[in-house]
């Protein structure tokens, strides 16, 4: 056996310190491996929120490096599952990526004016079809633009929602008390239940059955892109109700 005085002169590490080193970056790397699928999970749920034509695969590569980021910082000792830290970070990451370079070009940003303008004038609930008239664009066109509006806004990504009403978990517009919040919950019910089947079943499928947006298109036989407008409809229309009735401003 060698003496350890001589084992650390030649510069020899004992096999248990050396385990002991190299554990981390092996448990790092695991994490890393087996949570490359919440990258992929992450950014489908965003999709949802954004144009269509993005480069999905820059976006993969700054999730993943939000999830290595993660694996690295990552303390089990905290009593958090490593999903919830990791999600986080790899949504903050793609979103950093996404104010970095806003992918819309001058034409979808002058588009958006156009959509901006007209949701002002109209009366409520303002629907996509009445925007489709008052602007002169497609429904699908005016679907485009509401997700891009969000793309365009100077506020924090976490905060979209606050001028045109295109989202309903903002969580400062929830009623504090619990008979209101009741109240909140029935009047959300009920506008669901009268939205058109292909939405109603789209935001369904997206929010309580949490699939992603590829799995409700096998469902309903829709593209992708078809299935985001539906939920970008489905949310517009379920906003603008609610503002009618109070709930949401």
């Amino acid at each position: 056996m060698i003496a350890p005085s001589v084992a650390a002169e030649w510069g020899i590490v004992p096999p248990t310190e050396s385990y002991d080193r190299v554990a981390p970056t092996i448990r790092r790397d695991q994490l890393i491996l087996s949570h490359l699928w919440l990258v992929r999970h992450v950014i489908g749920r965003l999709l949802t929120d954004l144009p269509p034509g993005l480069d999905v695969e820059n976006l993969e590569s700054a999730g993943t490096l939000g999830l290595v980021e993660a694996a690295s910082r990552f303390d089990p000792t905290r009593g958090v599952e490593f999903k919830t830290f990791a999600y986080a970070r790899i949504r903050g990451a793609v979103l950093d990526e996404l104010r970095r370079n806003c992918p819309l070009p001058q034409e979808v940003l002058q588009r958006v004016a156009r959509v901006r303008d007209a949701y002002e004038t109209l009366p409520l609930p303002v629907t996509p079809e009445a925007l489709s008239d008052a602007t002169g664009l497609s429904v699908d066109e005016v679907l485009d633009c509401l997700s891009a509006m969000r793309m365009t806004r100077t506020v924090s990504w976490d905060e979209t929602g606050k001028t045109v009403k295109v989202r309903l978990d903002d969580p400062q517009d929830q009623p504090p008390a619990a008979l209101e919040r009741a109240e909140h919950h029935r009047l959300v019910a009920d506008a669901i239940a009268a939205l058109p089947d292909r939405e109603r079943i789209a935001i369904t499928l997206y929010y309580m059955e949490d699939l992603r947006l590829r799995e409700i298109g096998q469902v309903l036989q829709l593209s992708e892109s078809r299935v985001s407008r539906l939920l970008n409809a489905a949310l517009f229309r379920l906003g603008e109700l609610l503002r009618t009735r109070g709930i949401a401003s």
